[in-house]
């Protein structure tokens, strides 16, 4: 028997939700919903010096506000570590987890030295240096071995196949930072196995993390979700609209407005003004929704 469908949104609390966040928001409920499945929130808190206090309860009141109820109350990450670190003990009593004491200067230098490209989207690709041992120096973070594996291979819904060589395009990445925080790709897989999360539903930013969180479900015997990477929202300099570059909190004074400019980015027709309330709005959209990726479950 097939599981029960479980999606989730997950919003980190570094301020308010804006324009861009609210159309994940949205294609994540609206993806469970079509389904007859279940919608969860989780507030990723992982990253404390970023995370605004406050902010959680701010954006729960956003998405209610717009009709975007979850149906089991909210899972916090901050809450989670001892979930991580059994996660990480694993990974490093089979060797396929290791300690490392390079700083980011260490990495670009190695880089340097052996002429390799330094970048990829802004993110250094890490050499390997720690792989053989650290030779007398204090370990700073703990990192995932990527050389036994293949490429990975996946499907998007709506992308379609895609593919990714972890260990020549990003390199052994961080479980767990220098600064003892959990590295987003482990605390996300280990959050979504424990819930049930059978669909992946968030912005194509994120679809360059969808290799490693496979690679890591992989390792850990953890289930592999479905995904599906939306399309984004850009800001006025044609990137990804965020805090970053001027994304404003979002004004949910007129929740109906907000759902209609969400929709229209994820490709779903206009409503013409026949709907009067954010909840017409969501159940007229949910066949639309449905329509538009052709689901046939």
């Amino acid at each position: 028997m097939e599981a029960e469908y479980r999606g989730r949104f997950a919003p980190s609390p570094t301020g308010p939700l804006h324009a861009g966040s609210l159309v994940a928001a949205l294609a994540s409920w609206l993806d469970a919903r079509a389904q007859q499945g279940r919608w969860l929130v989780r507030i990723e808190d992982v990253d404390t010096p970023r995370c605004v206090p406050g902010a959680d309860q701010i954006i729960l009141e956003q998405l209610a506000q717009c009709g975007l109820l979850p149906d089991e109350p909210p899972l916090y990450q901050s809450q989670r570590g001892a979930l991580y670190q059994q996660a990480l003990d694993s990974l490093v009593a089979r060797g396929l987890a290791y300690p490392c004491a390079c700083t980011r200067q260490d990495i670009a230098r190695a880089l340097a030295a052996s002429g390799q490209s330094r970048e990829r989207h802004g993110e250094l690709v890490y050499p390997g240096t720690c792989r053989g041992g650290l030779h007398g120096r204090p370990a700073r973070a703990w990192r995932l071995d990527t050389q036994a594996g293949p490429p990975i291979d996946w499907q998007d819904r709506l992308l379609g196949p895609q593919s990714q060589d972890v260990a020549r395009e990003v390199g052994d990445f961080v479980l767990k930072r220098a600064d003892g925080l959990w590295a987003y790709q482990l605390a996300v897989v280990v959050d979504d196995a424990a819930q049930g999360v059978t669909d992946i539903v968030r912005g194509e930013d994120l679809a360059d993390n969808t290799a490693r969180q496979i690679l890591l479900q992989r390792a850990l015997g953890l289930p592999l979700p479905r995904y599906l990477h939306t399309p984004l929202v850009l800001g006025a300099n044609g990137e990804k609209l965020s805090k970053q570059n001027g994304a404003q909190a979002l004004d949910t004074s007129q929740p109906l407005a907000l759902l209609r400019q969400a929709g229209a980015v994820l490709g779903l027709p206009p409503d013409g003004g026949s709907v009067a309330t954010p909840q017409d709005w969501l159940r007229q959209a949910v066949p639309l929704w449905a329509a538009r990726l052709k689901m046939d479950r």
